[in-house]
């Protein structure tokens, strides 16, 4: 019987090292952090969940799992503090609401709630959407029912000061915050573009047969601002080529814009820089070297699809997001906080 007393030893040294890896993988915050997940609706009653991060006093834990992203966070705890700043935080195709966990952790460790919705028809679960016309009509409408929600109908909502809302977007999220922002993109010129010149959205579109690569196509209904942004981060934003000097000319807010040298998907000059160029003083702008696409994802964990973590050789994803995050949390905190 001495082979099954050492076949069990082993067998716990490997659950007790897993466990080990799992805790020192798992995203925390520098000071506790609560994390719930709320449900809102879309304005045509279309539901869809919303991770919502927010300082609390309560003990977390590395228990709570965001498709493969493992937190350690106070699950369900209460909310600490009061008149705190929200931010809402927007994914990118295909995205969930592990996207950005480190910098949802990261403002609420600052003193923010966060809330990231999860796209309805647009994320890694569900791209039932993916091609629709619609898609990113609806998605500044899910941004501007988030905004709603937080405020109106999630029980922490008495915590929360509405005169201050800040938004975060990356890729597609980009784009869908600059239109939550005022933008007035003209769609029209996805078609255009992409006959052109394609790029990775293109490539998107394409495979889910979208009428948006048609000249003269709907594109759903037209954007509408999310009332009472103060200020907004994009990163990689996407479809910047349908941001003309007009289409921007809506955008009054602060924005603080981000752009990897190595990034292949979403290209500055077709996307960031003309965000940049026709937007002028209201940009902080940070071009990142070595980044690609994914390397403004949250850092890979044990569990993380190897797709989503590969970055360019010498990249080091975790110093640049411990950077990244405080640059970000430093810009909402001159835009967002009471002095």
């Amino acid at each position: 019987m001495k082979w099954v007393h050492r076949v069990l030893a082993a067998l716990a040294l490997l659950v007790v090292g897993l466990a080990g890896m799992a805790y020192w993988s798992a995203l925390r915050g520098e000071r506790p952090v609560g994390f719930q997940i709320s449900r809102a609706a879309d304005t045509d009653g279309t539901p869809f969940a919303v991770g919502v991060w927010y300082p609390t006093d309560a003990r977390p834990w590395p228990t709570t799992l965001i498709g493969s992203t493992l937190m350690d966070v106070a699950r369900d705890a209460p909310v600490a503090g009061r008149d705190l700043p929200l931010v809402v935080i927007s994914h990118g195709n295909g995205g969930g609401l592990q996207s950005d966990a480190d910098l949802a952790l990261a403002l609420a460790s600052a003193g923010y709630v966060v809330a990231a919705p999860m796209h309805a028809g647009d994320n890694y679960d569900d791209q039932s959407a993916a091609g629709a016309a619609t898609l990113f009509s609806d998605r500044a409408r899910q941004f501007r029912a988030t905004v709603d929600h937080m405020l109106t109908r999630w029980p922490g909502r008495d915590r929360i000061d509405p005169e201050r809302v800040g938004a975060f977007g990356f890729s597609a999220g980009g784009f869908t915050v600059l239109a939550a922002a005022g933008a007035q993109p003209d769609m029209r010129l996805i078609a255009t573009h992409c006959a052109q010149a394609p790029e990775f959205v293109c490539d998107v579109l394409r495979h889910f047969k979208s009428p948006l690569l048609d000249a003269g196509s709907s594109a759903g209904e037209p954007m509408r601002a999310t009332p009472g942004l103060r200020a907004a981060v994009l990163a990689a934003p996407g479809l910047g080529f349908t941001m003309t000097p007009a289409a921007l000319a809506g955008v009054s807010i602060p924005i603080q814009l981000w752009t990897g040298d190595k990034d292949e998907r979403v290209p500055y000059a077709t996307n960031a820089k003309p965000i940049r160029d026709a937007l002028g003083s209201k940009v902080e702008f940070h071009a990142v070297p070595g980044a690609s696409h994914v390397s403004f994802l949250a850092p890979c964990g044990i569990l993380k699809p190897a797709a989503l973590c590969s970055d360019p050789e010498g990249f080091d994803r975790r110093a640049f997001h411990t950077t990244m995050n405080g640059r970000v949390v430093t810009f909402f905190d001159r835009h967002l906080k009471r002095r």
